[in-house]
């Protein structure tokens, strides 16, 4: 081993104190991408340009400190203030931003607005001229990295909620500068794969995963916009995700936000059609359950056992009916004689009984009667006693009530042998 030769960490440390020495305070201008943040408050994205890229670093204290950050998205330009950090581990070196100003709109962004309001005002994004996507497509081309995530992705949808679709892979590079180029080859081969074989392709794919504007620059290529318009081939772009939109994706017969989306929406139909082919053979099912088991019932209603027993039951019935209607025995019961007679014993008992209730009365009407003799007021006058009544007959009993009365007033003085009538007058 020689001697004096430094160590990796040792290099690492003087590039470390050189770059951030020298580039302590620095500002760049740069677009915006692969903008992240973390759940601790600190962001991350990239500043390029049209040749490089440099990574950024605004961490959370620095980031309460530029709220502007909040409301930047990829494709946004900045000048971007701090100094360069070196990270030893990795090798790498990042900007360590500080303070962050807009600069206008990203370059790429401007260019993709500018073609969009051109091939807008050409007619490409039409939708009256877009074709209909066929609900039950059998043969699919697809267009995309062979072997990469958006390739399986695609694959994988189909084969689950597919019974039957064949794909056919048309490969292309989907990222640099040669892509745009690889993808109008793969859809011209496409094209010409339909014209030549007697197998016609129902709807072609074009699809890649997620990325940034830079990543995805690939799509917005006006020479693939137009190849795009002039397919007689239905064609589904699903590039990116949700929220990415390229000048394929408006060119398209139809757009999707991802592979996968892509993959069920040319299987929604055999989806749709399996479900109610599901559902009618439950119904099927069941009718015939029901058929049979109607079935069931009037064969077993028509057998010789059943007519039999039915037989059997009405014998019984009709025999218990005939010995209902029996009269032998049965003639009180029929003509009521019974209860008359009833009635009849009811009334000689309560006659038996009136000798004794009429003896009973009686003797209580001479009690009454001994009663009403004692009471009577001859009975006392008859032992020299006499009543005064007045004129209009009220009794005169007392002193003040004799006083009470007018002279010359008629009084009837009442013996037990008759009565006399006299005149009050003063003495």
């Amino acid at each position: 081993m020689q001697k004096n030769v430094p160590t990796v960490s040792q290099v690492m440390e003087q590039i470390k104190n050189n770059l951030e020495n020298q580039f302590r305070g620095v500002s760049v201008v740069g677009e915006i991408t692969n903008l992240s943040s973390s759940g601790a408050g600190h962001y991350y994205f990239t500043l390029s340009d049209s040749s490089s890229a440099l990574n950024c670093c605004l961490f959370k204290m620095d980031a309460l400190r530029n709220p502007l950050i909040k409301n930047l998205k990829d494709g946004d330009k900045i000048i971007a203030s701090g100094g360069l950090g070196v990270y030893s581990k990795r090798g790498s070196f990042q900007l360590i931003v500080k303070r962050i100003t807009p600069a206008g709109t990203g370059d790429l962004k401007l260019q993709l607005e500018r073609l969009k309001k051109r091939l807008a005002s050409e007619g490409l994004f039409d939708m009256e001229i877009k074709q209909p996507i066929p609900k039950f497509p059998k043969k699919v081309g697809l267009i995309t990295a062979e072997g990469s995530a958006a390739y399986h992705d695609f694959l994988n949808v189909t084969k689950r909620r597919s019974s039957w679709m064949d794909i056919l892979l048309s490969p292309a590079m989907v990222q640099g500068d040669k892509a745009p180029e690889s993808i109008r080859n793969a859809l011209t081969r496409l094209i010409a794969f339909n014209q030549k074989s007697n197998i016609k392709l129902d709807v072609i794919v074009i699809t890649r995963g997620g990325g940034s504007l830079e990543d995805l620059w690939a799509f917005n290529d006006e020479a693939l916009a137009w190849e795009i318009y002039n397919c007689p081939i239905p064609i589904i772009s699903a590039v990116g995700h949700e929220v990415d939109y390229s000048i394929s994706d408006y060119v398209a017969d139809k757009r999707c936000e991802t592979p996968t989306a892509a993959a069920e929406t040319i299987t929604e139909g055999q989806v749709q059609l399996l479900s109610h082919l599901k559902s009618l053979k439950r119904s099927v099912r069941d009718f015939g359950a029901n058929i049979l088991y109607q079935r069931q019932s009037q064969l077993e209603q028509t057998s010789p056992v059943h007519m039999l027993r039915k037989i059997e039951g009405r014998f019984y019935q009709y025999q218990q009916r005939l010995s209902n209607c029996r009269l032998q025995g049965r003639l009180p019961e029929f003509t009521g004689l019974h209860e008359k007679t009833m009635r009849l014993e009811d009334c000689l008992n309560q006659l038996k009984r009136y000798p004794e209730r009429i003896e009973s009365m009686n003797t209580k009407l001479n009690n009454q009667f001994g009663l009403l003799r004692l009471m009577n007021p001859e009975n006392i006058l008859g032992r020299g006693y006499t009543y005064v009544k007045s004129e209009n007959g009220q009794l005169v009993g007392s002193a003040d009530t004799f006083d009470q009365l007018p002279e010359e007033s008629k009084l009837n003085i009442y013996f037990s042998d008759g009565q006399k009538t006299v005149v009050k007058r003063s003495s």
